[in-house]
C-alpha cells in the first residue's frame, strides 16, 4: 500500500485556479465514497484511503493505494472532470508527494511551514475538520490514521518546542495594514463584514481594535450574525439586503463559502456612483471568490484577494529563520520515524503470506493425525508421525532453496544461509 498526497496550493497556483478545485464541506464524504468506489481496482489504482483538505489557500488529497501512478492519474483525471477544469490547465500546478515525502509534506503542513502566513495554527484545525469528516465517511484505514494522528503530534511538537508562530502576521492583521495605508484611520470609517465564520471572526476582532465609526456584519443566517456581531458591539443585517446597502460602507472584508461571487460589478458600479466615487476599500478571503474579479478595474475601488495579503504577511520572514530551522529539524527525525512505520507495514504481506502457509501446513498434517486415532492407532506413534510431518513440512521450502541455489551469487547465497541461520539456530546463541 502506498501514501500519496496530490494537490496545489498559493505557491504553486494563482487564486482563480484554485477557487475552481475547491470542495465546500458539503461535497468532501461524496467526493471521498466516490473516489473508494470508482477507483478501487488495481488498475485505476486500488484506492483504498482518502481525505480532502480545501482551504483558501490549498486543495489537497491523501490517498492510500496500491498502485500509486495509477491512482494518481485516476484522481486528477476525476479532478478536472468534477471540476470543469482540463486536465492540461490543472497538471502544471499540481504537486505530487509519494510516501515519506508525503508525510514531510503534511508535517510541514500541519506545521504552519507550507502556510501563507508562516507558523498560522489555523491550519491545524483545518486538518483536524478533514481528518473526522474522512473517519466519519469511512475514508480512513490503517495508513491514513497513523499519517493524521503522527501530523498533530508533530505539528504540537514544532509549535511546543520552536518560535515558529512567534510575531507572525495573520491574514486579518495584513488587512488592516492595508486598509491603514488607504485610510490613514479607521475612525471615520464604516466597515462591514459578509459571512460570520472563523477567518471573519478573527477579522473582526482585528478591525474591531482600530475603532471604526461602526462595524456591521452581513449572514445569510440573521440570528449567526447578530451572536457574532454582540461580541463587538456591531450591527448585523440580512446578506439579501447586500445590493442595497453596500454604498453605506467604506471597508468590504468578504468571506463566505458561496460557490459564485456575491458581490457583482454591477452592485459596485451603483455604489461608487452613490458615494461620488469615495473610495472603497474590499478584501475578499474566500476561495472560491465573492468578489467578481472585474471589479479590480474600478477607480477608486480598492480590491485584495488572500494572495495579495499573503505578499504582507510574508514581510519579516528572515527574522524567523531559526525557527524555521528547528522546526524542519523535528520534521525530518518525525519522517524517519514514519519511513520505519512505513518499512515494517512493507513486510504484513510476507509475514500473512507466512503464517497462511504454516497454518496450512499445520491443518493437514493435524487432519492426517486424526484420521489415524479415529483409526484406532497408537496414540503415541500418531503424535510422533504429527512431529515428524509437520517438521519436515516446514524445513521443506528452505531446504530445497538451498540445495537449488546453485544460480544465486554468493552474496545472495550468503545472505540467505545467515536468514536461515537466524530463523533456525537460534537456541545456539
Amino acid at each position: 500500500m502506498q501514501l500519496i498526497a496530490l494537490g496545489l496550493n498559493h505557491t504553486t497556483a494563482p487564486v482563480e485556479v484554485r477557487q475552481r478545485v475547491a470542495f465546500g464541506d458539503a461535497e468532501i464524504p461524496s467526493t471521498i465514497g466516490y473516489l473508494r468506489e470508482r477507483f478501487s481496482s488495481p488498475r485505476q489504482g486500488g484506492v483504498h484511503e482518502a481525505a480532502i483538505l480545501s482551504t483558501c489557500n490549498r486543495t489537497e488529497i491523501y490517498l492510500a493505494a496500491e498502485n500509486a501512478e495509477a491512482a494518481r492519474a485516476s484522481v486528477l483525471s476525476y479532478l478536472s472532470e468534477c471540476k470543469h477544469v482540463q486536465l492540461n490547465e490543472l497538471e502544471p500546478h499540481i504537486y505530487t508527494f509519494y510516501q515519506e515525502e508525503a508525510a514531510q509534506h503534511t508535517f510541514r503542513v500541519a506545521s504552519g511551514l507550507d502556510s501563507m502566513v508562516l507558523g498560522e495554527t489555523q491550519i491545524v484545525g483545518q486538518m483536524k475538520k478533514a481528518e473526522k469528516i474522512a473517519r466519519e465517511c469511512h475514508g480512513l484505514g490503517v495508513m491514513l490514521n497513523h499519517l493524521f494522528q503522527t501530523t498533530f503530534t508533530v505539528a504540537k511538537e514544532v509549535r511546543t518546542a520552536t518560535a515558529i508562530g512567534a510575531n507572525s502576521v495573520s491574514l486579518a492583521a495584513a488587512a488592516v495594514r492595508l486598509a491603514l495605508r488607504l485610510f490613514g484611520s479607521l475612525q471615520d470609517e464604516k466597515v462591514l463584514f459578509v459571512g460570520a465564520g472563523e477567518m471573519i471572526e478573527l477579522c473582526v476582532a482585528h478591525f474591531a481594535a482600530q475603532k471604526p465609526k461602526s462595524i456591521t456584519i452581513a449572514n445569510r443566517t440573521l440570528e449567526r450574525g447578530q451572536s457574532l456581531a454582540r461580541t463587538v458591539n456591531a450591527d448585523a443585517m440580512k446578506l439579501a439586503d447586500l445590493p442595497e446597502r453596500i454604498a453605506e460602507f467604506d471597508v468590504i472584508v468578504s468571506c463566505t463559502a458561496s460557490a459564485l461571487p456575491i458581490i457583482g460589478l454591477g452592485m459596485i458600479e451603483r455604489a461608487v456612483a452613490e458615494r461620488r466615487h469615495r473610495p472603497m476599500f474590499i478584501v475578499d478571503l474566500a476561495v472560491p471568490r465573492d468578489v467578481e474579479a472585474e471589479i479590480d478595474r474600478l477607480d477608486d475601488v480598492y480590491v485584495y484577494t488572500v494572495d495579495d495579503l499573503g505578499q504582507v504577511v510574508n514581510q519579516g520572514l528572515q527574522s524567523r529563520q531559526a525557527a524555521i530551522s528547528q522546526a524542519e529539524t523535528i520534521i525530518r527525525l518525525r519522517v524517519n520515524d514514519f519511513s520505519s512505520w512505513l518499512k515494517i507495514r512493507e513486510t504484513v504481506p510476507s509475514i500473512q503470506s507466512l503464517r497462511d502457509r504454516a497454518n496450512y501446513l499445520r491443518d493437514f498434517e493435524l487432519q492426517r493425525a486424526l484420521r489415524h486415532l479415529h483409526h484406532g492407532d497408537d496414540p503415541e506413534e500418531v503424535l510422533e508421525m504429527l512431529a515428524y510431518g509437520l517438521t519436515n513440512k516446514l524445513v521443506h521450502d528452505p531446504t530445497i532453496l538451498l540445495r537449488n541455489g546453485e544460480g544465486l551469487s554468493l552474496e545472495d547465497r550468503d545472505l540467505m544461509e545467515r536468514l536461515l541461520s537466524k530463523f533456525y539456530r537460534r537456541h545456539d546463541r
